[in-house]
Parts: structure tokens; C-alpha cells; sequence
């Protein structure tokens, strides 16, 4: 006999749609951070509040081009944001994208 937890209700109440959406939200987060570099990218703008890229490469065994490329996957799925600082981007975690995919690891 399966426990039932809030998430779980919650997921019973929850229309199709509402599903759907959550769903792939998950995913999409889940494969944003479907790389070590990537996760350790996360790690980094969540202890650090902030950091311009030259910053992230520094703490990276990987090229300039190569932690580029994952920045830019992880501002796609909107997990931080790139703010223009003269010829520097500063990155940073988005807080609400983050809450959000807490929660829903928090509902599987």
C-alpha cells in the first residue's frame, strides 16, 4: 500500500495540463544539468551570488568556449541569467527558476 504524501496529492489534483507542464519543466531542468561541467557551474554562481565568465572559466578544467556553451545552455532553460557589465557578463543563479525546480524534485 503506497504512502500518501502531499506531492503526491497534489499530483492527483493536478489537471493533465498542469502534469504535462510540470513534466517538462522537469526535464528541461534535468537535462540543462545533464553535465558535470554544468552542475558544477550551478554549484559555483549558487556559493559564489555572481560571477563573470572569465570567473567560471578559472574554476573549470575547460576551455573558454567550451564553459561558453554550457552558460548559454543553462540561461536557455532559464536556470541563470547574463547581465551585460561593459565587455564582461556577470552570471548569476535566477532564484524563482531555482525554487521552482526544487519543487518539482521535490513532487517525483
Amino acid at each position: 500500500m503506497a504512502l500518501s504524501t502531499p506531492a503526491r496529492r497534489r499530483r492527483e489534483r493536478a489537471g493533465p495540463s498542469e502534469i504535462a507542464r510540470a513534466d517538462a519543466d522537469t526535464a528541461a531542468f534535468a537535462k540543462a544539468l545533464g553535465h558535470p561541467a554544468r552542475v558544477a557551474i550551478v554549484r559555483m554562481l549558487i556559493e559564489r551570488g555572481e560571477c563573470v565568465c572569465g570567473t567560471i572559466v578559472e574554476g573549470l578544467p575547460l576551455a573558454q568556449a567550451t564553459v561558453s556553451q554550457h552558460l548559454k545552455v543553462l540561461k536557455q532553460a532559464g536556470l541563470i541569467r547574463g547581465e551585460i557589465d561593459g565587455p564582461r557578463v556577470c552570471y548569476c543563479i535566477d532564484p524563482e527558476a531555482l525554487k521552482r525546480f526544487q519543487s518539482l524534485l521535490a513532487s517525483l
